[in-house]
């Protein structure tokens, strides 16, 4: 009991870490950034920023034309690293740039390390949700709902790889807004496991209610200005509210399925690697952030949760014929 409630402090705790999150952007704000990018777009690109006046290096790399890079996007890159230099000249701490920081570029991503991350969870996504496919029978309960998960995960990932290769507004929107789908999964699914005895009509009208919250939280921040306030909220409240269902679920079950340990274990790692996007830090050798390791450390645990799904799924198959059994010997 103890252990549990050691858990929901430290949730609580996380809670308040997130809303005294602050987005800092000093290096873009910079008089000297602002002057190099000025004089830098002045001297080579044309006044629409997007061409350049006269061959440079930049304009040889097809890489760099394949992804969009633009005159003005190579003039900030470029000024972005004079900034910093400056800054560590001063003996200043490494400024962010338009709310990140500096990274090295690879292959024209803006944030390789993220990217190969991003794709590690949705290659281990892909690799259980096979393993899932073998083991578990279709007729299983909670088959159907822990299969849609998988495929919300494996979007979520594929838009996650997109928006570290290149941050534009709309793979900026798809990555924040499909990084929620995965939270709101989560939750969903968390209650579904609760009320999957329930009459269809009640499971239904839940997820009916699940897919309307999203499509409404995802219009909102199609229209406007990308509100970052109403999307951390709405991911801290969701994601919290789903860890501590979890936990009590777990909690409750872990005399009767002794294998929910699977599950804890994973919602307390996963929640506590959190720490990592609170405590952020400048890139190790200008590649690995903390956002970066924090998806390096998902994917991982992602093989523990999906343990606890094949395991859980077929007891309830389990429970489920003998159930069966019973009523058929009764009718007999």
């Amino acid at each position: 009991m103890i252990r549990y409630r050691v858990v929901v402090l430290v949730l609580i705790v996380l809670l308040i870490y997130f809303f005294r999150l602050i987005f800092a952007s000093g290096g873009d704000r910079s008089q000297f950034y602002q002057n190099c990018l000025k004089f830098c777009t002045l001297d080579n690109c044309t006044q629409s920023g997007v061409s350049y006046k006269k061959e440079l290096q930049w304009k040889h790399d097809p890489i760099n034309k394949l992804l969009l890079w633009t005159c003005y996007d190579e003039c900030g890159y470029d000024c972005m690293w004079r900034t910093t230099a400056a800054f560590h000249n001063r003996n200043w701490t490494t400024p962010q740039f338009y709310g990140k920081w500096p990274f090295v570029r690879f292959l024209g991503m803006q944030e390789p390390a993220s990217v190969l991350f991003s794709v590690a969870n949705f290659a281990t996504h892909y690799k259980m949700l096979q393993r899932f496919r073998r083991e578990v029978r279709t007729d299983s309960p909670m088959y159907g709902t822990w299969r849609a998960f998988s495929y919300i995960c494996l979007n979520a990932w594929i838009w996650s790889a997109f928006f570290h290769t290149r941050d534009f507004p709309v793979t900026e929107l798809l990555d924040y807004t499909f990084a929620y789908s995965m939270v709101l999964a989560s939750f969903h699914c968390m209650v579904m496991r609760m009320i999957h005895r329930s009459s269809i009509v009640v499971r239904g009208a839940f997820s009916c209610l699940c897919v309307l919250f999203f499509v409404n939280h995802f219009s909102y921040l199609s229209v406007g200005r990308f509100d970052y306030s109403y999307n951390m909220k709405a991911n801290i409240v969701t994601g919290m509210s789903g860890a501590l269902g979890w936990i009590l679920w777990c909690f409750l079950q872990r005399k009767k399925r002794r294998y929910v340990w699977k599950c804890f274990t994973f919602i307390v790692l996963a929640t506590s690697s959190l720490l990592l996007e609170i405590n952020d830090f400048p890139p190790i050798l200008w590649t690995f952030d903390a956002h970066s390791i924090w998806h390096l450390v998902t994917a991982p645990l992602t093989i523990l949760f999906y343990s606890f799904i094949i395991e859980d799924c077929k007891t309830l198959r389990k429970e489920l014929v003998g159930v069966e059994d019973e009523e058929s010997r009764k009718l007999l």
